[in-house]
């Protein structure tokens, strides 16, 4: 785990991925609500709730509106690379030739994608707390946090969707053997695959019972039970209703556990050359 943590670290890509998944945080969790706040581009009746939501006891929701739309995609990205490069750069020969075991090895790219993903939800925070601190205390509001339960909610549903989506995309990158093509089919199928699923089931009722059971619908399910509103109701694409909470999470941590146990077996398995 210490060797992958540090190829992590010293890979630029690592660093690019992170800082575009929290600016976009940042943009459309604040500033781009901020300014529509400021400018009086939305009706009064909106002006109350948006500034709720801007402030620190609105840092949960704020947090998980986002996930379902970019960030997951980025996670996905991060973990189809971070697998399938080292099919191209030769790096799975070379340590499933020195490593005493190939579940070792697989091991710690796991644990190493686990801490980084445990640092982006960290540091994802911190900085919607930092914002919504300086929002407060511009507009002259309240400093209060959000109530322990509420926070600690929503920082397991980060860590469950990231990991998901995480482990998904290092699934594709052992299965396609390299990095763009397991990027690619992860794209195709958040972006597009699901959606003409969920929308096909709503006229044929074997294909909606499949599409309930999908990776995205647990995850943007999961941002609506943890209070972010449904795109149908104005809110963030990718919120769904379709499972509750404990539905959710329970089919999250099943597709995790999929596609790691899955992508273990395919690497120690398969011939890496």
């Amino acid at each position: 785990m210490n060797a992958e943590l540090l190829r992590l670290r010293k890979w630029p890509v690592l660093w690019v991925l992170l800082g575009v998944g929290l600016t976009l945080d940042l943009l459309f969790g604040y500033v781009f609500d901020y300014l529509s706040y400021r400018t009086g581009s939305r009706p009064v009746s909106e002006d109350a709730p948006l500034l709720a939501g801007l402030l620190p006891a609105g840092v949960p929701v704020t947090t998980v509106e986002g996930m379902p739309m970019f960030g997951g995609a980025i996670l996905l990205v991060l973990g189809a690379l971070a697998a399938g490069s080292g099919y191209g750069w030769g790096t799975w020969k070379t340590v499933l030739t020195t490593s005493p075991s190939r579940i070792r090895a697989f091991s710690g790219l796991v644990g190493a994608l686990g801490a980084v993903v445990m640092g982006l939800v960290a540091a994802m925070f911190a900085l919607n707390f930092a914002a919504a601190a300086v929002i407060a205390t511009a507009e002259s509001q309240s400093l209060a946090p959000p109530g322990f339960a509420d926070l600690a909610r929503t920082v397991g549903g980060a860590l469950l969707t990231h990991a998901m989506w995480t482990a998904f995309g290092v699934l594709l990158g052992i299965l396609a053997r390299g990095p763009a093509l397991a990027v690619g089919l992860g794209m195709v199928w958040a972006l597009a695959v699901e959606n003409l699923l969920r929308g096909t089931g709503n006229v044929l009722a074997p294909v909606g019972a499949v599409a309930d059971l999908l990776p995205g619908t647990a995850a943007g399910s999961l941002a609506g039970a943890l209070g972010a509103a449904t795109f149908t109701d104005g809110g963030t694409p990718g919120v769904l209703s379709t499972l509750d909470g404990a539905q959710a999470a329970l089919l999250l941590a099943a597709w995790t556990a999929l596609f790691v146990v899955s992508a273990g077996a395919l690497l120690t398995r398969r011939d890496v050359t």
